[in-house]
C-alpha cells in the first residue's frame, strides 16, 4: 500500500484545523533549523490517539536538541499550545514531542531508517509542505 499527498489547499485546511496548524508549524520549525526529510503524515483515518506525525532527521545531538528546543518555543509563542510530554532527550537518538493530537518524532539517521515509521505508517496520508518549506 501506498500514501497518498494532500496537496490542494493545505493552508486554507491548516486555518481551519489547529492539529494541522501544529504540525505545519513544527514542520517549518525543524526546516527552519536544518532539519532533514521531513514528512508530515495524516493518521486522522487511521487512529483516533493523534492526528498527524511530523518526522524529521538531524544530523547530530545538539542540532537534535536545538530543533526539539525551538519547536516547543514557537509552538508556544505563536500557537499557545504546550508539550503533553518528551521522551528521548537525553539519549538524543529519537526524541518524542507529544502535543496530545500531533507527535512530532524528531531521529538521527540510523534509527530513522531502523524505526522506519513511514513504512510503518504506510497507508498515512502525507502533507505536501512545498508551501510550508518554500521560503526556507
Amino acid at each position: 500500500m501506498t500514501s497518498t499527498t494532500i496537496g490542494e489547499s493545505t493552508a486554507l485546511r491548516a486555518e481551519s484545523h489547529p492539529a494541522l496548524q501544529l504540525a505545519l508549524a513544527a514542520a517549518r520549525t525543524a526546516a527552519e533549523n536544518r532539519g532533514q526529510d521531513l514528512v508530515v503524515l495524516d493518521l486522522r483515518e487511521l487512529t483516533s490517539f493523534f492526528d498527524y506525525f511530523v518526522i524529521a532527521t538531524g544530523a547530530s545531538r545538539r542540532q537534535l536538541h536545538a530543533i526539539s528546543e525551538e519547536i516547543d518555543r514557537v509552538l508556544e509563542k505563536e500557537l499557545g499550545d504546550r508539550r503533553m510530554g518528551v521522551e528521548g532527550y537525553q539519549e538524543c537518538r529519537w526524541i518524542l514531542l507529544d502535543y496530545g493530537n500531533v507527535v512530532i518524532h524528531l531521529f538521527d539517521a540510523e534509527t530513522r531508517a531502523f524505526y522506519d515509521l513511514e513504512n510503518l505508517w504506510a497507508e498515512a496520508k502525507r502533507v505536501d509542505l512545498t508551501a510550508v518549506l518554500a521560503d526556507i
